[in-house]
């Protein structure tokens, strides 16, 4: 399936991207709103981009090649972010879906709907994958798993079939399902795959630092925006924007006391328009929400 950016126009509109500005895209991907973003800040302004995986990186850097604009791109995750003594940025952007080829590319391991092998990491230059963590890990570490990262009723029942078949691929993977879950295996598949692949990437608690640091890196009025795609993840997003966006009251008068340094830029997340649903069903699940630094 050919990529296409999420929430494109949504993203332009809300950051409202001037000449000159700086942008840090944290999730880079194929390129998409990287490219919209470099074009809108112009031939002065800048982008510094990294990505996990190494392959969208590459492949993102020839995309953007011909696109006038400072340019630097950073191999790493961005649970990294405080590590890399980056500057202030107008802009900051996270789209936190998975890339297409990602989804696309059997030998990835992130789709139940391919064979491969699971494997199931963003950046494969590091850690273990998803079929080794199941290994080494005890059943009931699987089951917690399924149960705080998939939303899974059924963990304990599905973590014992995946421990005492220990797939190697997708397919046995998702064999295991289907073997304890009968027709329900196809709703709780995607749950399933998500989980793992949350434990492997340790993606919440990279979120959670991505907003840690990302607040002290914006500059003054700018703007930080996450689109999100799973309940999880919006609900740290959610609890971090509504926290950081709101006023200190005096316990006795209820009269503000500390005014907030943030403005909250998006009251209600945005989702996807109909036709944008149309024309991209992966987007179904995304919502956007974003920030700014007061001047």
């Amino acid at each position: 399936m050919e990529h296409i950016s999420v929430l494109l126009n949504e993203t332009l509109n809300i950051f409202a991207p001037q000449h000159g500005e700086s942008v840090l895209d944290v999730t880079l991907g194929l390129g998409g709103h990287s490219e919209a973003l470099l074009t809108a800040v112009g031939p002065t302004g800048s982008l510094t981009a990294m990505d996990a995986d190494e392959q969208n990186l590459e492949d993102a850097k020839k995309r953007l090649k011909s696109i006038p604009g400072d340019k630097t791109f950073l191999h790493t995750n961005f649970g990294k972010i405080a590590e890399l003594g980056l500057p202030k940025f107008d802009i900051i952007f996270a789209d936190l879906g998975v890339s297409s080829p990602h989804f696309d590319d059997a030998k990835r391991g992130f789709s139940f709907r391919l064979d491969g092998p699971l494997d199931l990491r963003f950046d494969r230059s590091i850690g273990i994958t998803a079929a080794k963590w199941i290994e080494h890990s005890s059943k009931e570490e699987i089951a917690d798993a399924l149960f705080f990262y998939g939303e899974i009723k059924q963990s304990r029942k599905i973590s014992e079939e995946i421990k005492n078949l220990s797939p190697q691929t997708t397919w046995e993977l998702k064999k295991c399902v289907e073997d304890t879950c009968g027709f329900r295996a196809s709703s709780l598949l995607p749950q399933v795959f998500q989980a793992l692949r949350i434990v492997l990437n340790d993606e919440l608690d990279a979120l959670e630092e991505l907003i840690r640091a990302g607040q002290t890196l914006l500059t003054p009025g700018g703007r930080m925006a996450i689109i999100s795609f799973h309940s999880l993840e919006d609900r740290i997003v959610k609890k971090a924007f509504k926290f950081l966006c709101t006023d200190e009251k005096d316990d006795y008068t209820g009269a503000v006391s500390v005014k907030s340094d943030f403005l909250l830029l998006t009251k209600k997340p945005i989702t996807p328009s109909k036709q944008e649903l149309e024309q991209n069903p992966r987007s179904r699940s995304a919502k956007m929400r974003a920030i700014q630094l007061q001047k």
